[in-house]
């Protein structure tokens, strides 16, 4: 028994050593190498723009806004003093009053109107995709076509709205001289634009819905409003938060609308009745080149946006019974 284990230890011991492990080659290495960054090369691109024309100029804008910047002038550091003017200033506080005012005005009635023309969009009738094409022509309409034209629907004189108006007794308004006249005024412009481009993302959230819900809710005896509010609605919930967002963003950048419904004048009317913060911005920037407190502004407007978005979500998932 002992010569036995011996033996099979000394078998052990004279087996000959296995195939050397092989050597990793250039190409090996570099095919790993290429398996671990591809992905990173092929997103980078994104990346360096988003770099380059997001993030370095944000950077920079803080940096501006902490200079008594001008164009030709000094640049001297004063800190926090253009946050403290703009905070401080009234015409500042005016132009974001007539930016949420004519928010509030336009968004409302758009998001509504949009979900409507959807749901009309949804159903069955003749020449469907044709008409579905059509509430994109608002969207790929020059804005500066679509201004022209709406002040000349907004006309104090000669137009077709005073024209109108006129059949019930009302006398010729002039639109651009009030803030609510010009407020309403320009969100009709607004909501022409932007209602048939929220429709269609309505419309392809609606289509995404199985018809197996419907289907049973009609056997169940539900009408199309039923449907509508108990299926349709709640399943759009995301698509509204985005919408709703999308919104909000657009609503505080409002820029073009009302500066070629005042022919071009960035004080929004001689009482700056509907001047919007985006004008007051360029007006401090390109009017009295005093880019520090331009800067200042702008930081504001994303203070703005930023805080407007989030009651916009908290609102919305709230009203949805979602946590």
């Amino acid at each position: 028994m002992t010569v036995s284990i011996g033996s099979r230890a000394g078998a052990r011991a004279v087996r000959p050593p296995g195939p050397p492990p092989p050597r990793r080659g250039a190409r090996t290495v570099l095919a790993r190498w290429d398996v671990k960054l591809s992905p990173y090369l092929f997103i980078s691109p994104y990346f360096l723009l988003f770099f380059l024309f997001g993030l370095f100029p944000m950077g920079y804008t803080v940096w501006v806004a902490l200079h008594d910047w001008e164009l030709l002038g000094t640049r001297e550091f004063v800190g926090l003093e253009n946050f403290r003017l703009v905070l401080t200033d009234p015409q500042f506080w005016n132009a974001v009053r007539n930016t949420l005012g004519m928010f509030v005005i336009a968004t409302v009635p758009q998001l509504l109107l949009a979900l409507v023309l959807a749901n009309a969009l949804n159903q069955r009738m003749r020449a469907r995709t044709l008409v579905r094409m059509g509430v994109l022509v608002p969207m790929v309409t020059s804005i500066a076509a679509v201004a022209i034209v709406f002040g000349q629907l907004f006309s104090r004189d000669f137009g077709m709205v005073n024209w109108v108006l006129g059949w019930f007794g009302v006398e010729n308004l002039d639109w651009t001289a009030r803030r609510w006249t010009s407020w309403l005024a320009i969100s009709v412009m607004v909501d022409w634009r932007w209602t048939g481009y929220n429709a269609l993302i309505y419309l392809a959230a609606m289509q995404s819905i199985p018809r197996d819900l419907y289907e049973a809710a009609a056997i169940d005896g539900a009408s199309r409003a039923r449907q509508f509010w108990s299926i349709t609605l709640p399943m759009l919930r995301p698509t509204i938060i985005f919408t709703a967002i999308v919104s909000t963003i657009g609503g505080f950048q409002l820029f073009t609308e009302p500066l070629l419904f005042g022919n071009g004048d960035m004080a929004g009317g001689s009482l700056r009745q509907f001047q919007t913060v985006t004008m007051y911005m360029f007006e401090n920037a390109f009017r009295r080149f005093d880019y520090g407190y331009a800067s200042a502004v702008s930081w504001m407007i994303f203070m703005l946006i930023l805080l407007g978005s989030l009651l916009n979500f908290v609102w919305l998932r709230r009203m949805g019974g979602t946590k």
